[in-house]
C-alpha cells in the first residue's frame, strides 16, 4: 500500500468513523455490555462527549496504524544511520512488509548497507595484501642488495684477485641487480592490475615466430642456472593469436622465472610445446622441479599464495607472478591451468583462440 493511501485512509478514517459510532451509539444498544459509557451518551444524548470519545478512539487506531506502518520503520533507519557513521556496518535492517516508499526505502538503504560492509571488506583485504606485498617485496630485496654491497665491496677490497674472480664478481651483480629490476617491475604491475590500468597493445602475432624468438632467448638465461631446454613446435605454419607481445612476454618469463625458483635438481629441464587444438592454440611449459602438493594445486594463481610457508633466498620472490600470469592470459580471452606431481615436476598450460580472417 502506497503511502498517500495510507495518510488518505488516515484522514478520512477521522472524518468518518466518529459520525458512524455516534449513530451506532445512538440508535442501538451494540455496546451495552461491552462499554457502558456508550449507552450513558446515548440515553443522555449528549452528542458532543459521544464524538470527542469516538475522535479519541479513532485518533489512538490511526496513530497506533501509522506508528507501526511509518514511523517505526523510520526510527529504525534513523538508529542504523547512527550505526553506520560509527562505522559500525554489522547489522541488517529489517524491511517491513508492503510495497509502499517507506518499504522501499528500507530496502534500498539495506543493500547500500550492504555494498558499504562489501566494499569495507574489500578495503581491508586489499590494505592486508599491499602489507603482504610491501612485506614481500621489502624482505626479497634485502638479499640482492646484500649480495651486490658484498661482491661490490670484494672488487674495492682486492679480493677478487683474479680475472675469473672479478668476472664471477661482476656476473653476480649484474644477476641479483635483474633480481631487483623483477621484483619492481612486479611491484609496477600490481599497480597497474589494481586501477585496471593495464597498457595493452593488441596485435596479431604469429606464433612460430614469436616462440621461436623467445625460445633464442630464454635459453641463454636457462643455461646459466643449468637447466636445458627442450621446444616442440607442432603447430601449423602461420597460426596467430590476437595478443600483446610484451606482456605475452611477461606470461611467459613469470612462468618460466617460477620454474627456475622452485628447481631442485641439478640436472634441470624444461619443455615448451606448442599444440593444435582445432579452434586453440595450447601452449605447454614443463619443468621437473619439485611440484606442487595436490592440496596446493587449486591456488597458486591467488595473489600472495605461497606453496612454501618458510621465506628463504633461493626462493622469495612478491609471490603475485602467477597471479599476474592469470591476470594477462584472461585479458587475452584464453585460459591457464596447472597440472603437478609432488617431486616430479609442474605443467602450466594456456589455451588461446586461433585468430581467424573474416
Amino acid at each position: 500500500m502506497k503511502l498517500r493511501t495510507k495518510l488518505s485512509i488516515a484522514f478520512f478514517s477521522v472524518i468518518i468513523f466518529p459520525p458512524i459510532l455516534i449513530f451506532l451509539a445512538t440508535t442501538t444498544r451494540i455496546f451495552k455490555h461491552s462499554i457502558p459509557a456508550y449507552n450513558t451518551f446515548a440515553l443522555n444524548g449528549n452528542a458532543y462527549m459521544s464524538l470527542f470519545f469516538a475522535l479519541i478512539l479513532t485518533g489512538i487506531m490511526v496513530t497506533v496504524w501509522l506508528y507501526h506502518s511509518m514511523i517505526s520503520p523510520i526510527k529504525q533507519l534513523t538508529e542504523a544511520t547512527r550505526k553506520i557513521a560509527e562505522g559500525d556496518l554489522d547489522f541488517q535492517v529489517e524491511l517491513p512488509n508492503g510495497d509502499d516508499e517507506i518499504a522501499a526505502l528500507c530496502s534500498n538503504f539495506e543493500e547500500m548497507r550492504k555494498r558499504l560492509q562489501k566494499s569495507a571488506a574489500e578495503t581491508m583485504e586489499n590494505e592486508s595484501e599491499n602489507r603482504t606485498l610491501i612485506s614481500n617485496i621489502t624482505h626479497d630485496l634485502k638479499t640482492p642488495v646484500t649480495s651486490i654491497k658484498g661482491y661490490a665491496e670484494g672488487l674495492l677490497d682486492g679480493v677478487a684477485d683474479t680475472p675469473e674472480k672479478r668476472d664471477k664478481y661482476i656476473q653476480t651483480i649484474y644477476n641479483k641487480a635483474n633480481d631487483m629490476d623483477r621484483l619492481i617491475n612486479e611491484l609496477t604491475f600490481y599497480a597497474g592490475i589494481d586501477t585496471n590500468r593495464i597498457p595493452y597493445n593488441f596485435t596479431r602475432i604469429d606464433v612460430s615466430d614469436y616462440f621461436g624468438d623467445c625460445v633464442d632467448e630464454i635459453q641463454v638465461d636457462l643455461e646459466s642456472h643449468g637447466i636445458s631446454l627442450s621446444y616442440e613446435n607442432a603447430l601449423k605454419s602461420g597460426v596467430r593469436i590476437i595478443a600483446d607481445p610484451e606482456q605475452f612476454k611477461k606470461v611467459i618469463n613469470n612462468i618460466i622465472g617460477n620454474s627456475i625458483k622452485y628447481m631442485d635438481k641439478k640436472g634441470g629441464k624444461l619443455s615448451i610445446r606448442l599444440k593444435d587444438a582445432e579452434s586453440a592454440v595450447i601452449i605447454e611449459i614443463e619443468d621437473n622441479g619439485k611440484g606442487i602438493a595436490k592440496k596446493d594445486l587449486p591456488y597458486i594463481f591467488d595473489r600472495f599464495y605461497r606453496t612454501d610457508s618458510s621465506r628463504n633466498s633461493s626462493r622469495g620472490g612478491s609471490g603475485i607472478g602467477l597471479s599476474i600470469v592469470k591476470k594477462i592470459v584472461e585479458d587475452h580471452g584464453g585460459r591457464v591451468w596447472a597440472e603437478s606431481d609432488l617431486g616430479s615436476g609442474t605443467t602450466i598450460l594456456m589455451e588461446f583462440r586461433k585468430y581467424k580472417e573474416k
